[in-house]
């Protein structure tokens, strides 16, 4: 806060502090969208969801978000998809560079009705029972119908991830998940997260991660296993993200994100150590060998496989 120009503190103290907001809110307290937007830009302010701001110096914390999803969402609806997931705190559920678009809330609303106030995605959804639970005073979907949905519901990719995510939150087991999608015979995408259900792995710890997964499993390899501890030179122990332990073969993600000079060297360091002192081979993929139409991770997990392996 002491590096943003004296003007655009001044603009946040006119700000609540220690709540989340809405536009309107700060546009009565003299701050308009350009001037949000300029707090965001500057990183006094996050925007997590259409039309609702709070402090980034606030700890991003459950109660936080329910009091941000509060303030636009009505006590009839439920949350669902991608803003149920990350009300749970599935954080990885998103593709590459989609925190650059402030999202829609996810909400379905009870039979008859449809919210249309641009803040939401509304609709209309058949939802048992057991699929909505209360969380401080809002109705959201539990995390196996938010996994049912979002397996169902987004590009394969970002199905895989966002299920591997909601695993991770260690409220079912892959094993419930397959029973539960049974119920969703005839819905839209189904046969997908059907498909998609078995190779859930909690271990994932980035949707990059698990879309390097889903890339290895597509050229039929051998199922890795995630976050494999193999010994450090300091008596502890370092983790590939995936691999073969029986056949010293591993890939690793590296995103943008957490992959900063300093954890570069560490990357570099743990992986020479395992290659040179314990045999190794480890494949490094980036977002422009796992993404997009001139990726190559195919041909190279292949490759590379056949080398470490001696097969031709």
């Amino acid at each position: 806060m002491l590096d943003a120009p004296e003007s655009l503190i001044d603009l946040f103290l006119n700000l609540p502090q220690m709540r989340p907001f809405v536009t309107a809110e700060a546009k009565a307290r003299g701050v308009d969208s350009r001037g949000l937007r300029r707090l965001v830009e500057a990183g006094l302010l996050v925007h997590p969801v259409r039309g609702v701001h709070y402090a980034s110096a606030l700890t991003d914390t459950l109660d936080l978000r329910v009091a941000a999803l509060r303030l636009v969402v009505p006590r009839d609806c439920v949350v669902t998809d991608e803003t149920a997931a990350w009300l749970w705190g599935a954080k990885q559920t998103l593709a590459p560079n989609a925190h650059l678009a402030v999202p829609k809330v996810c909400v379905f609303a009870p039979p008859g009705r449809r919210l249309r106030n641009g803040l939401t995605n509304s609709g209309e959804r058949m939802l048992l029972d057991r699929d909505v639970m209360v969380l401080g005073g809002l109705l959201v979907t539990t995390p196996l119908r938010t996994a049912c949905d979002m397996g169902r519901l987004l590009n394969r990719d970002w199905a895989l991830a966002a299920m591997d995510a909601l695993a991770a939150l260690d409220q079912f087991s892959v094993a419930e998940l397959c029973v539960e999608l049974d119920r969703f015979k005839g819905y839209r995408g189904i046969i997908q997260a059907r498909a998609l259900a078995p190779l859930v792995d909690p271990g994932a710890q980035s949707p990059g991660e698990s879309v390097l997964r889903l890339r290895w499993l597509d050229v039929s390899l051998p199922p890795p296993r995630c976050q494999i501890e193999i010994p450090a030179p300091n008596g502890s122990y370092y983790l590939l993200d995936m691999g073969l332990e029986d056949r010293r073969f591993a890939a690793e993600y590296d995103g943008e994100e957490f992959h900063g000079e300093e954890q570069r060297e560490h990357d570099k360091e743990r992986r020479d150590w395992a290659r040179e002192h314990l045999g190794w081979t480890i494949v490094v993929a980036t977002r422009q060998n796992v993404f997009g139409h001139a990726r190559d991770i195919d041909s190279l997990l292949v490759a590379r496989y056949n080398e470490a392996t001696g097969h031709r």
